[in-house]
């Protein structure tokens, strides 16, 4: 893939020109370039890496789905975003130019693919599967964190394009969903070519998830419901849970038979995986007496992150977990003296004696599809099917079946307090806490200290300059003044 990507920043070298004041910012293609360059079946193919090295780029990061969440609280370097902080505003917002970036390119390549001929169709197919895949999964998170969003379906190629508005979040969900099911109608084969590219069960796994924010978030159905359990158990063939946890994440077993998505890092390509806010500097721990269990570097680590008590308190529920030990970590002085905790879960690679932050980002995995279906059916009132599901999970973390309440709340919250624990540090917090909040479970303002007492609105602002660059953009609600 890196032979690829290098290709890639050539060919945007060559094909982009200055920059106008267009809706998104992005950058203009030139005409003269595009036809030049739109020629044969490898330049589809070079393109396409290119565009998974910019979707990597915006999904590296916790910026958007877990700093607004509880996992977290200040660490040792460094302080907390202004989303930690709750403190988001119009003049600091974060800013959705580079998710709009990626939806750029894959505009480009869905446009100028139609004049290029493959010898082999089903290669092109699979091609523009995957390209509809990571727009579909962009706009996706563009629906989650700033709700309301312009839908840019054609590549913006001059600047006399028209500004474009928010389209309403109803909207959004319909061309996400339109995107995935073309994906799924395009690709050629049923399971796997290679997991750190979107395939079929990576877009029936996306299915899942938009479904469940379909049918809470966005008044859905119980249709949606029910379709979120087939799209998972599609995406759950050809996979079986990893019986040792850390495996998951383990760079010697990268892309094991529990993914089914990830996102590729190297230390020589790409080695800042956005877990490194969680992790020390050597200097920090070097006289910890436990610092051979602790994944520290000399450079790279930025302890900005701790891993907050709540979520220590749920890991200690179960003293059998088997994933406490693998995802957070103590690092203990002499005289039993605590210096900190961290995140262990995403411990990279080590070479040359320092360790590079290279650990896949997983998207998506078995563990993921289970408890979507336990969420879907304790949804649909449907518990006793939702607890089977759970116990899979916990059978795998060795703490033994559920043996709460029965009711549908109560069960909601055992699937919720389980995600916690199973997929802390892996994006899924903050719109697993929306989901359940407006799903009618939990009260979000009541479950993170820094909403507590609060009327912060859970969609992010916009940047007032954007607005101030294209008057068709209304400011996200609760961000006006």
């Amino acid at each position: 893939m890196r032979h690829y990507i290098n290709i890639y920043t050539l060919i945007i070298g060559i094909l982009v020109c200055s920059s106008c004041d267009s809706l998104l910012e992005v950058d203009t293609v030139s005409d003269i370039t595009n036809n030049d360059y739109w020629q044969s079946q490898g330049d589809m193919e070079s393109y396409l890496f290119g565009i998974y090295d910019q979707f990597r780029n915006v999904n590296n990061n916790t910026n958007y789905f877990e700093d607004r969440g509880d996992s977290f609280v200040p660490g040792m370097e460094g302080g907390p975003s202004n989303a930690w902080n709750q403190n988001l505003t119009d003049q600091n917002a974060p800013n959705w130019l580079s998710f709009y970036g990626v939806i750029q390119h894959c505009n480009l390549l869905l446009k100028y693919s139609e004049q290029i001929n493959f010898g082999i169709q089903a290669d092109k197919d699979r091609i523009l599967a995957e390209t509809y895949f990571m727009r579909a999964h962009t706009y996706f998170s563009l629906l989650r964190i700033w709700g309301d969003v312009p839908l840019e379906l054609e590549p913006t190629e001059s600047d006399s394009k028209p500004q474009l508005p928010r389209a309403p979040k109803e909207d959004v969900m319909v061309q996400v969903l339109s995107d995935i099911n073309r994906a799924i109608e395009l690709f050629p084969e049923s399971g796997f070519k290679n997991k750190s590219r979107a395939s079929k069960p990576a877009a029936y796994a996306l299915k899942a998830d938009v479904l469940l924010w379909k049918a809470k978030v966005l008044n859905g159905t119980d249709t949606d419901l029910l379709e979120v359990i087939v799209a998972a158990d599609a995406a759950s063939a050809g996979t079986s849970l990893e019986e040792d946890f850390e495996k998951i994440f383990d760079n010697e077993s990268k892309n094991g038979r529990e993914i089914i998505f990830s996102i590729y890092m190297h230390r020589d390509e790409k080695g800042d995986h956005y877990s490194s806010q969680l992790k020390p500097r050597d200097v920090f721990v070097q006289n910890a007496v436990n610092v051979g269990d602790i994944a520290f570097a000399r450079s790279g680590a930025r302890s900005q992150y701790a891993p907050s008590p709540k979520l220590q308190s749920v890991f200690k529920e179960y003293a059998s977990d088997i994933r406490r030990s693998k995802s957070i970590i103590e690092a203990v002085a002499p005289g039993d003296v605590s210096i900190g905790w961290f995140d262990n879960k995403m411990r990279g690679s080590v070479n040359a004696g320092n360790r590079y932050y290279d650990s896949d980002i997983v998207v998506y995995r078995l563990a993921e599809m289970i408890l979507f279906k336990a969420e879907a059916l304790a949804a649909l009132n449907r518990t006793g099917e939702a607890i089977d599901e759970l116990n899979k999970i916990r059978a795998r973390a060795k703490i033994g079946d559920y043996t709460g309440a029965t009711d549908k709340i109560a069960v909601e919250r055992a699937i919720l307090r389980e995600r916690f624990r199973e997929f802390y540090l892996e994006l899924k917090r903050w719109p697993d806490l929306l989901r359940f909040h407006f799903g009618g479970t939990i009260d979000v303002y009541g479950e993170i200290p820094n909403l507590s007492g609060t009327t912060i609105p859970l969609y992010s602002p916009i940047p007032k300059i954007q607005i101030d660059r294209n008057p068709e953009l209304k400011q996200t609600d609760g961000y006006e003044k």
